[in-house]
């Protein structure tokens, strides 16, 4: 990995950006779709109106990012360094992204589209799902425990194979536990 460290910046869509180390950085309107951004280590960085999707996420780091209103389709975040591992999602869109066996407890993902995102085996403890819509989300053998669904939508949820002790849910929201059971609900 390059030794370049470089903090307290903005870069736009003009700036090109180079493998490194950037800390507390911010970038507006990137577009670093389908670019290769592993190895890349982004701390404290704040991602607004950025298309990051299906870019590269080999050993990269991101420890304490924000995406706001970012385009993030087709990652793979089990990719990342999955130390210190931590970010905020909101009004994005995370379509057939994975988090596939990540330990994010405490994520909070914020009136963002997360349709046909797979958290199996993921620890998702005390994470938040505000005003998501959850439309073909796979949760197989996911640790959900007070997880925060309340104003989520168009999640299944089963909750023989996921660990849901604490976890918080509306009661329109009810219907996706019983889905595989292909019954009518009025």
């Amino acid at each position: 990995m390059s030794d370049t460290y470089i903090s307290d910046l903005t870069f736009d869509k003009s700036s090109i950006i180079q493998k490194g180390e950037y800390e507390n950085c911010i970038f507006l309107a990137c577009n670093f779709s389908e670019l290769d951004l592993s190895d890349f280590k982004f701390i404290d960085c704040l991602f607004q109106e950025c298309n990051l999707s299906l870019a590269l996420l080999n050993k990269t780091v991101f420890r304490e990012v924000t995406f706001k209103n970012c385009k993030l389709i087709g990652l793979r975040f089990e990719s990342c360094h999955s130390f210190g591992l931590s970010f905020t999602f909101e009004e994005c869109q995370l379509t057939n992204s994975s988090f596939y066996l990540l330990k994010i407890k405490n994520t909070a993902f914020k009136y963002s589209q997360l349709k046909e995102v797979d958290f199996s085996e993921s620890d998702l403890t005390n994470a938040l799902f505000e005003g998501c819509d959850l439309m073909m989300a796979t949760f197989e053998h996911t640790i959900l425990e007070k997880a925060d669904f309340r104003t989520s939508f168009n999640y299944i949820l089963d909750p023989e194979i996921n660990k849901l002790k604490g976890a918080k849910f509306s009661t329109l929201g009810l219907s996706g536990f019983l889905t595989k059971y292909n019954i009518e609900i009025e």
